[in-house]
């Protein structure tokens, strides 16, 4: 069983390593943020990154919570 999730984990490796080598290559993903910084969009775009980024943060913790409170539950429901 482990060695068919290290299998598959060095196979993802395989096929994911030549994208991140082309994609470093290319100029065009700075020259977009240049542009974005020039324009003052950047920190649009920050905004919305932190936006989505302190939503899921929320959902995780209220789901913590909930389910914090539905453990406890049942392990009261269990003992009696």
């Amino acid at each position: 069983m482990t060695k068919n999730i290290a299998l598959v984990f060095f196979l993802l490796l395989l096929i994911v390593l030549p994208q991140v080598s082309l994609a470093q290559e290319s100029d065009k993903a700075f020259e977009m943020a240049d542009v974005l910084h020039q324009n003052g969009k950047i920190y649009l775009v920050v905004l919305v990154l932190l936006t989505i980024f302190a939503g899921v943060l929320t959902m995780l913790i209220r789901l913590e919570r909930k389910l914090s409170r539905w453990e406890a539950e049942k392990e009261t429901v269990t003992k009696n």
